[in-house]
This record gives structure tokens, sequence and C-alpha cells, in this order.
């Protein structure tokens, strides 16, 4: 069973910085797209940042500018840089990956487990 394990989560004053990583737990065929969704208490799930096999990112607004994504595609890891973080950041982050986990299969969603970031004095 292929698994996202998540790190890098905490709390932080507004305008300091964290970074998340996203593994995947064991060996797999493939990873296609790579991303980070947030859900804030009360709100629904957003898309944050995502970044295709090749390495093209792209971003909600309210972060472009403060946030990066990255991956390595060598350790299926997926990484979010977050820059000068205000407390409208704060909510749970959940990785996404689209895996296929053996030659011949096809594409599957995959999810983290979530890691809380808070923003606050």
């Amino acid at each position: 069973q292929v698994q996202l394990v998540e790190s890098g989560g905490g709390l932080v004053q507004p305008g300091g910085s964290l970074r998340l990583s996203c593994a995947a737990s064991k060996t797999i065929f493939s990873i296609d797209a790579m991303g980070w969704y947030r859900q804030a208490p009360g709100k629904q799930r957003e898309l944050v940042a995502s970044i295709t096999s090749g390495g093209t990112a792209n971003y909600v607004d309210s972060v472009k500018g403060r946030f990066t994504i990255s991956r390595d595609n060598a350790k299926n890891t997926v990484y979010l840089q977050m820059n000068s973080l205000k407390p409208e950041d704060t909510a749970v982050y959940y990785c996404h990956a689209e895996i296929s986990p053996r030659v011949g299969w096809g594409f599957y969603d995959y999810w983290g487990q979530g890691t809380q970031v808070t923003v606050s004095s």
C-alpha cells in the first residue's frame, strides 16, 4: 500500500517560513502531477500549488510570490517552501500525488495524512 508521508508543519509567527515535505513510502513505478492542498476550519479544501512531472508549477493567487513548490523525482518527494506566512495561511496542509504503483497500472489519486500549519503571534 503506497502512502504519502508528510512532515514540516508547525507554529510560526507572521512573516516566518516553513518547509513542508511529502514522500511516497515505497518504491513505485511513476508519479505524474503532485500538489499541496489546504483546508482551514469551516472552509473547503483548496489547491495551493501543483507541479507536473516536468516541473511546471502553478499557484493559487493568494500564495504567488510567497510559496514555492518543487519536487525531487529520484526521491519521489514534493516540497512546499512557504515564506512571508500570514495568519490566513493557517490550515491543515495535504499533499496529493497521481501515482502509478506498478508497471502497467493506471494512475490513482493518493493523499497525505495532513499536517497543521499555524501562523500566529
